[in-house]
């Protein structure tokens, strides 16, 4: 998968590993991820799945640190959470938020098979054992769209590895921007209101 990495994603990984800070971070980074796919869809479905994509991205936040914590880099960490929630769009029929064609998800699976299969997370059960006890709010399918799917958000050709693309648009394939040395965790997406940075 081709991802951004630029300061505001270094500050996102301190303010979630930062106690205290990472629960208000947590807030921000939700809205501004469920903001983002919304955007993808047709204007008609958005409200009827913002709940879901809630409670779907908050319980991927807590996927990001443990990917962290497995030894993941930075955008790796990332990776794995788009990859769960392209599982997630496509078990929906929402083909149009998908950010890679179905076509890959093996391939991406296989990159990151023990730590999914460590947590359960699979392409039918994309959160594993980071779902909430109580579920993620449900939201209609519409499984016409993923039995043709269009897939008109989705970059194909970067299942091999994680692309990183930094802030001058050079893209490494396996690797990282450098994380700066001193991180300031509110700076991190989401946290002032108006940010719009890339997921």
């Amino acid at each position: 998968m081709k991802i951004r990495q630029n300061l505001r994603h270094w500050a996102a990984k301190k303010a979630l590993t930062t106690p205290v800070v990472g629960d208000v971070a947590i807030d921000k980074l939700v809205d501004m991820h469920t903001k983002i796919f919304l955007d993808k869809a047709d204007e008609d479905s958005r409200e009827e799945r913002r709940a879901h994509l809630d409670g779907f991205f908050d319980a991927t936040m807590d996927t990001y640190v443990a990917a962290l914590e497995a030894g993941h880099t930075e955008a790796e960490a990332r990776e794995i959470t788009h990859i769960q929630a392209n599982f997630d769009f496509f078990n929906h029929g929402w083909t149009e938020m998908m950010e890679i064609p179905a076509a890959e998800f093996e391939e991406h699976f296989r990159r990151y098979e023990q730590f999914f299969k460590r947590y359960g997370i699979s392409v039918d059960d994309p959160l594993g054992e980071f779902a909430p006890p109580q579920g993620v709010p449900p939201a209609p399918d519409t499984p016409e769209k993923r039995d043709q799917p269009s897939y008109e958000n989705a970059i194909a050709g970067f299942a091999d590895d994680v692309y990183v693309q930094d802030d001058t648009g050079t893209i490494t394939p396996g690797g990282q921007t450098d994380e700066p040395a001193d991180v300031d965790p509110t700076d991190a997406p989401g946290v002032d209101d108006a940010d719009t940075a890339d997921s």
